[in-house]
């Protein structure tokens, strides 16, 4: 009995550990709440024409600067595509950004990032 709860006492100890270090792609904030930052691209990440805003492009880059894995992760979110953000158009907008360290050649679900 005495090891059965050393063993749950670790498990517990490293799921603990996981959750204080931010174990998803965007640290300790879901995507899908990381995804509301991306409010200001609404128009550049339906319509590949649309001119980002500098509050688009300032909202990617920090998104990015976080990991290309989080970036990903939030142009593919739930909360991204219910907002009628397109991911093939949206993962054209570090691009159109003119960002120079973006993940170009990364692959992001079923697109790669240009």
């Amino acid at each position: 009995m005495m090891k059965g709860g050393l063993l749950v006492l670790a498990v517990l100890l490293v799921a603990a550990a996981c959750v204080a270090e931010g174990a998803g792609e965007c640290g300790a904030t879901p995507p899908d709440r990381m995804a509301l930052r991306l409010a200001p691209c609404a128009s550049a990440a339906q319509n590949p024409s649309s001119a980002p805003s500098a509050g688009c492009c300032s909202a990617v880059r920090t998104i990015g600067k976080q990991s290309r894995e989080c970036l990903c992760a939030v142009m593919l979110s739930s909360t991204a595509r219910s907002a009628g953000i397109k991911p093939e158009v949206a993962i054209t907008i570090p691009k159109r950004c003119n960002i120079a360290d973006r993940p170009v050649g990364y692959k992001c679900g079923a697109y790669t990032l240009p």
